[in-house]
């Protein structure tokens, strides 16, 4: 037995949804394409000098001598599973991704790896959302400077085997999508919590700390699917940072955002913040409640102890 300490990157990438595959498209074509999928991630692993230690399932995990290596790996692939081409497929379209990373020391043993680091790791891809990167402080003091930008605090969670709450980052690889970084280490947090109310025709959705991400497009693993020619496969999502709500479009069309007074913007590849109520539409550029296409938002406080209250004095 051939044991060793080290510092490296380990790496979580996670097909997401991929019982639904089975379901959608019978047994021997989700296999292939998850196989498929597993096979672009390990060739991208290996571009970046990475090593692949295990497969297991739909999950793949990697180590990497340093953080920049891991990030450069993990935003590639990203990129080379969104890019596998149609003929591949078996009919289907391109399966999104979870990727989580932390970077400390570990134990590597024969061919497998071990320790604190695995364990955050494998934290940071169950929080991850579709097409998400998520990250440690760890990772980010090791990157280099011009990273920055990529790279935005989003929360504060508890990990097992921790006694004090580990910020999370998120590594935004779809750079499009996004014009400014929202940082933050969460300090200072009010004792009132807003949640952005989503209405789509007889659905309902909520934004906030418990969900604070929540995808809109054509394709239907999005969370909020809609249906229509006009709307882009990943049309555009809606965060929540530090109390509140932002609006991400990343669509080939556009958003149309009308606010609680009535005026409307149209967002392209841009983020605005979301007003307390109004109506996003993914096409009609007068959008209404009517509209097939039309997504009403509306934000609702509430206290520490769940209870809704009013929506709070904006004096400062």
């Amino acid at each position: 037995m051939t044991e060793s300490s080290t510092s490296l990157a380990i790496m979580f990438a996670d097909i997401a949804q991929s019982t639904k595959l089975y379901d959608k498209i019978g047994n021997t074509a989700a296999h292939a394409l998850i196989s498929l999928c597993i096979a672009v991630m390990a060739k991208v692993c290996s571009e970046h000098e990475g090593t692949v230690i295990k497969t297991i399932g739909d999950e793949i995990m990697c180590s990497f001598s340093s953080a920049k290596s891991a990030v450069d790996a993990a935003m590639a692939m990203q990129a080379a599973v969104d890019a596998i081409p149609e003929s591949e497929l078996s009919g289907y379209y391109a399966p999104d991704i979870y990727v989580g990373i932390d970077y400390g020391p570990v134990i590597v043993e024969n061919s497998d790896v071990f320790g604190d680091s695995v364990n955050v790791a494998s934290r940071m891809v169950k929080l991850a959302k579709r097409r998400q990167i998520i990250t440690t402080e760890n990772v980010i003091k090791a990157l280099p400077d011009l990273y920055a930008e990529y790279c935005r605090c989003i929360d504060n969670v508890m990990v097992k085997g921790k006694s004090e709450e580990l910020p999370v980052y998120e590594v935004v690889w779809e750079t499009e999508k996004i014009t400014v970084a929202l940082k933050g280490s969460g300090e200072g947090k009010s004792l009132i919590r807003p949640r952005l109310e989503l209405v789509f025709g007889e659905n309902k959705y909520e934004v906030g700390e418990a969900r604070p991400t929540i995808t809109i497009g054509r394709l239907d693993h999005n969370d909020l699917v809609v249906n229509d020619n006009r709307v882009s496969r990943f049309h555009a999502r809606i965060e929540y940072h530090k109390d509140k709500f932002f609006i991400v479009d990343q669509s080939t069309n556009g958003t149309y955002v009308t606010n609680e007074c009535g005026t409307t913007v149209l967002l392209q590849r841009d983020e605005m913040q979301l007003g307390d109520n109004g109506i996003i539409d993914l096409c009609c550029e007068k959008p209404s409640k009517n509209s097939p296409t039309a997504v009403v938002f509306s934000t609702k406080y509430y206290s520490t102890s769940g209870s809704q209250m009013a929506a709070p004095s904006q004096e400062s």
